[in-house]
């Protein structure tokens, strides 16, 4: 093998995009350019200390988009140069994004070796193919996101590397075969070990639900089941863990091929891009005669977000994680011994605070990303967290995890029927959501999302929000001609977080207006997105009275919709009418 330094033209991978824990993504016309994935490559192995590299295990794989496959190849003679020993590919360069968090921390190699980190290749809930997106991010040996200081040094080092090492006669290696090849590298044998995607995630999940019970949930002639992958990498897993291991109908599967474009859709499990579980489930715009399934869930592209329907029920994410942690401790083996704490992302519903004081448990609010959580975590501070942008998880991994989240929907609804298989009629996802409202009270949620919004446009908004906070009873004068059904904001602010375990402090992390009744208004600029800005408006009302919590959800927030909208001038700012996506 030649390791061969390669001059590198300027290329300023982050131009546009300022980093963090989502990591690099733009189209992928962008990332073919000359050098271009190579400037990241590199920047990161600069920005790891030696023994993280040298002699190191990494693994990198995907969520199988476009350019995939030839981004394997570069990284792994890139990783060659680099002195780094092993490479760990998934099987046709698959893994899902929550998979390749439970390799690293799991997963033993055949000589005894333990992963240190992974180059993730994906765009989340991105559209891919020729035209779209194309991604890469860093994990470290925990399993989760580089935290801040290291995605820091790989930006800065974007921006001045001069050279990046390539062993560019190292021939390509058959990802589509299970096995090891071995090549005789700078700093000894260079391994290139592709596994099966799919064996360490699903012994991870037999050894967190009881796969017994949920059995024979499924094999109830009453039970029906439906889960959409959105042609993502979670149909690389579907079908061992719910036909094989569960026994589930395969018919019971869709979209559940992994392609490079996703099948032509956009990878986003929510009730505007996930139509055809949507129609199947009763809750779109035809009238099906078919008898919708009792439950129904789809995945994101890399497969770490989720989104839970029962029939013709939508379940809030921020809903979701909060009957979670309240029935985890009775309905999943792994947390028999009890949950440690909790906690949820700033923007995302406090149904998740009610449920922590009602059962006395260790609460915490968190910035967007899940590095928080991580932190939490690693500290034994948190067992379930979970985003109200469809993302769950728990601390058997350190990435959000989109088929645990279904897991563990359906550990809870065999729970409640486990003594109820031949009655007459099972407990239902509605049933089980209409009764934590009875109990917990309801927090009416819904979010605005505004994409490919003009930057400028964006960050005008954002200052002319924190520029009314300085005066909140002009605010309230603005919000009473409006709408006099309105209560009073009464504290407005831009979230800050300091960190319980590093101290680390998080500036600027969403405008919010906090209302006298407990209702919430936020916005956040998203950086998913690999052009333009997304506006995310996030507006949430609490009602705690059982005979009121059974309202449609956009008509009980219609008042608070209408301030939000006029107070913040979003048309005048965007020159949108509407948004692009409502949750």
């Amino acid at each position: 093998m030649v390791v061969f330094k390669v001059a590198l033209v300027e290329t300023k991978p982050y131009e546009g995009q300022k980093p963090g824990t989502s990591g690099l993504r733009k189209k992928v016309k962008v990332f073919m350019q000359p050098h271009y994935l190579h400037n990241f490559v590199q920047s990161t192995f600069n920005a790891l200390s030696a023994e993280k590299v040298k002699g190191a295990t990494l693994v990198v794989s995907g969520d199988g988009r476009y350019f995939s496959k030839d981004a394997v190849q570069i990284i792994i003679k890139m990783a060659a140069a680099n002195g780094v020993r092993r490479i760990w590919v998934g099987q046709n360069s698959l893994l899902s994004t929550p998979a390749v968090s439970a390799v690293i921390r799991e997963r033993v190699g055949h000589d005894g070796s333990k992963a240190t980190g992974a180059f993730i290749l994906t765009a989340s809930h991105n559209p891919g193919g020729p035209h779209e997106d194309f991604g890469i991010k860093y994990n470290m040996e925990n399993g989760g996101p580089a935290p801040e200081g290291v995605t820091d040094k790989i930006f800065e080092n974007t921006k001045t590397i001069k050279e990046y090492l390539i062993a560019e006669d190292l021939p390509d290696v058959d990802i589509s075969a299970t096995g090891i090849t071995s090549f005789s590298g700078p700093e000894g044998q260079f391994h290139v070990d592709v596994f099966d995607s799919a064996s360490d995630y699903v012994k991870l999940m037999k050894s967190i639900f009881d796969f017994q019970s949920i059995q024979k949930l499924l094999s109830s002639p009453k039970f029906t089941f439906c889960y959409d992958a959105l042609h993502g990498v979670a149909g690389a897993y579907a079908k061992r863990i719910f036909v094989e291991e569960l026994g589930a109908k395969e018919s019971s599967l869709l979209n559940c091929v992994p392609k490079e474009d996703f099948g032509g859709g956009h990878p986003d499990p929510n009730l505007t891009y996930a139509k055809e579980l949507v129609e199947r489930m009763g809750l779109g715009k035809s009238n099906s005669q078919d008898e919708p399934p009792e439950f129904g869930a789809a995945a994101d592209g890399d497969a770490d977000r989720n989104m839970i329907l029962g029939r013709r029920f939508f379940v809030t994410p921020s809903d979701s994680v909060a009957i979670i942690a309240a029935n985890a401790v009775a309905s999943i083996p792994y947390f028999s011994g009890g949950l440690k704490g909790v906690a949820r992302s700033m923007p995302t519903s406090a149904a998740l605070d009610v449920v922590a004081k009602h059962l006395s448990l260790k609460f915490f609010e968190v910035p967007t990303g899940w590095k928080f959580f991580g932190n939490l975590m690693d500290a034994g501070l948190c067992s379930i967290c979970g985003e109200e942008s469809f993302g769950t998880g728990s601390d058997h991994i350190r990435e959000k995890d989109g088929i645990w989240a279904v897991l563990a929907w359906l550990s809870i609804l065999a729970y409640k029927n486990k003594d109820n298989l031949s009655g007459d009629k099972l407990v239902s996802v509605e049933d089980i959501v209409r009764q934590h409202w009875a109990s917990y009270g309801r927090h009416y949620y819904t979010r605005y999302d505004y994409e490919s919004v003009d930057a400028g446009a964006a960050k005008e908004l954002m200052a002319y929000l924190v520029k009314l906070q300085s005066d909140l009873s002009e605010v309230n004068k603005t919000i009473k001609g409006i709408r006099s059904d309105v209560s009073n904001v009464i504290n407005a602010d831009e979230f800050e977080y300091k960190d319980p375990v590093d101290g680390s402090i998080s500036k600027h992390q969403g405008i919010r207006y906090l209302f006298e009744d407990g209702s919430r208004l936020v916005f956040r600029l998203s950086g998913t997105g690999s052009e333009g800005a997304t506006i995310r408006l996030y507006i949430e009302q609490y009602e705690k009275d059982p005979s009121k919590t059974g309202r449609d959800s956009q008509e009980a927030l219609a008042p608070l919709v209408e301030v939000a909208l006029k107070l913040s001038k979003m048309q005048e700012f965007t020159g949108r009418s509407a948004p692009t996506v409502i949750t």
